[in-house]
């Protein structure tokens, strides 16, 4: 993430903008979720990643079923679409059968 990002971002976080009580809240449910959801994508992707660069086959076998279950919670929760996770679960079911 830039700097000039990050800046305006800790500006909303400490300037809140909304007037009513509501609107305050909802500002802070939504960097709630927001924290929610970087950590649990930046978790699949970690586990993605090592899936992808595992060469043991019945490593791999464990770490499919985990992974899927992984981007299956994340389609649940709306932090990614479900046919990115089809096609990531496709992309890594081939790999491990073609180990």
């Amino acid at each position: 993430m830039s700097l000039l990002i990050k800046r305006i971002l800790i500006y909303f976080k400490n300037n809140k903008m909304a007037n009513h009580k509501s609107a305050i809240k909802r500002i802070r449910q939504n960097e709630t979720k927001r924290a929610q959801n970087r950590y649990h994508a930046r978790t699949a992707r970690s586990a993605v990643k090592e899936l992808r660069a595992s060469s043991d086959k019945e490593a791999a076998r464990e770490l499919l079923p985990k992974v899927s279950s992984m981007l299956d919670r994340m389609v649940k929760r709306n932090t990614i679409h479900k046919n990115k996770a089809a096609n990531l679960k496709s992309e890594l079911s081939k790999h491990v059968n073609s180990l």
